[in-house]
Parts: structure tokens; C-alpha cells; sequence
């Protein structure tokens, strides 16, 4: 686990190079998250915005309230903004994104520290199209598996708040049931994607990844495709060593 100026650290420079792409994410949207410990991450506050992050627009918030209220308290949507506040670790702190809840939930998953979340040009050119689930259940070349994962979770779109996060969280766990294995991306219809992982760096290289396959899918339907890697061929490259060692070398660097 980070310490916390590291975990500071880390997400300010993930922040600033993701909203600096504006294919990334423009003004207020998207997000990034960074485990502390067992009960308390940073999240990014409502209303700034990624490219011009500072330090004290990270929030601090406890877990465990928003965990308590995603496993079927009775919260109703005008509770939301109560629990994001009283779940601030300082209570003078700004107020977290609403999609905290989300945030929540991910980071407590077996090898997840920080979470990014962003609304690409090109993604949500497909999100928005009849040909999401098509690019969420299929490959186009390896190096979207190796760092997007050999499939996505795709979420139908919910308003964001507490049903989009419990959305989310079946969905995951559909997916982890189904697939054995944890995802690496998630695909928000209509709304934008969020990228897993153990390091910081590991989240922006499947952020970009994930804008660059979007764009190879949106090119390659203007040229009468896409043509998909067979699944065999998905499979062989999730598993091999080799991929998996360059992307720990690039992800380094």
C-alpha cells in the first residue's frame, strides 16, 4: 500500500495527464480514486476538474458508510449528498463526486488501488451507438487485451448516484463469476468508461488503450468491419507471459 503523499502523488500526475488529453475528458467530468487503507480512499471533489487538480480537491472519504449503504440500506436518492458528506474523513473538506459510490465498491476489490474514470471521444462514440456490446465482448488487436482485458463490463445506462453503483457491482460480480478472473475495463452506455488497477500508471495506460481501440473500432466499421480475433486466439494472448511482462516494463516507465 502507498503512503499518502504517495497516493496524493500518483493521482494528481494520473489526473493531470488524463484531462489534459481532451479526448480523455473536458471541464467537470470523470474522476480518480486511490486507496489509503482498509476504510478510507481519495476521490477526486465535485465540480473540478482533472486537468488543473490540485491537492486539496482530493477527498478523504471512509468507506465503509457508502459500502453499508450499496449492500440494500434504505437510502433514497436526496440521502446521497448526506452520506458523501458525513463520510468525509475531515468534515472542513470539499464534496466528493457523487460517483464516490462507485469508486467505493471498486476499490475494494483484490488488487484494485486506484480507479480512473473518464468520458473518451471515441468511446462514447460507440457507447452511444447500437454497437456497444459488440465492442465490449470482442478484440481487435493484443494489445487491447493485454491492457483492457479480453472482455469489458458493459452497463446498461442508470443515472449516476447509488443505482448506478449497485448496477455496477452486479454486473462485476456477474462477471467475475462468469470469467473467473477480474475486469480491467468497464464501459458505461451512454456515459464513459472506468479503468481498474494496482498502479496508477496501470489505470492510464487502459484508459488510453481503451480511447485507441474505440477509434481502430469506429475505422474499421467505416471500412466494413471490424474483423474480430477469434476467441481462441483472445484467450491465448490473456495468458501470455511474455505480453503480460512488456505491459509491467511500460507501465514502469
Amino acid at each position: 500500500m502507498n503512503s499518502v503523499n504517495e497516493t496524493i502523488e500518483k493521482l494528481l500526475e494520473l489526473s493531470h495527464r488524463i484531462g489534459t488529453t481532451e479526448q480523455m475528458a473536458i471541464l467537470g467530468e470523470g474522476n480518480v480514486s486511490g486507496q489509503l487503507n482498509a476504510d478510507q480512499f481519495l476521490i477526486k471533489a465535485s465540480g473540478t476538474e482533472l486537468g488543473s487538480l490540485t491537492e486539496n480537491q482530493l477527498v478523504a472519504v471512509h468507506s465503509k458508510p457508502i459500502l453499508k449503504a450499496l449492500k440494500g440500506s434504505n437510502v433514497e436518492d436526496d440521502e446521497i449528498e448526506d452520506l458523501l458528506l458525513t463520510s468525509r474523513v475531515d468534515s472542513t473538506a470539499l464534496k466528493p463526486s457523487v460517483e464516490t459510490l462507485f469508486h467505493a465498491w471498486l476499490l475494494q476489490l483484490p488488487h484494485v488501488l486506484f480507479v480512473g474514470h473518464t468520458h473518451p471521444v471515441c468511446v462514447n462514440q460507440v457507447l452511444c451507438s447500437p454497437r456497444a456490446k459488440e465492442f465490449a465482448e470482442h478484440r481487435l488487436f493484443p494489445d487491447q487485451i493485454v491492457y483492457c482485458g479480453a472482455e469489458s463490463v458493459l452497463v446498461p445506462y442508470v443515472d449516476p448516484g447509488l443505482v448506478l453503483a449497485t448496477r455496477i457491482a452486479d454486473l462485476v460480480d456477474d462477471f467475475i463469476k462468469r470469467k473467473k478472473t477480474f475486469p480491467k475495463t468497464i464501459l458505461l452506455e451512454n456515459h464513459g468508461l472506468i479503468a481498474l488497477g494496482t498502479t496508477a500508471k496501470q489505470v492510464e495506460a487502459t484508459l488510453r488503450m481503451t480511447e485507441k481501440s474505440a477509434r481502430v473500432f469506429v475505422g474499421a466499421i467505416a471500412a466494413g468491419g471490424p474483423i474480430v480475433l477469434p476467441q481462441e486466439q483472445v484467450d491465448r494472448i490473456a495468458s501470455r507471459s511474455d505480453e503480460h511482462y512488456r505491459q509491467r516494463m511500460i507501465e514502469s516507465n
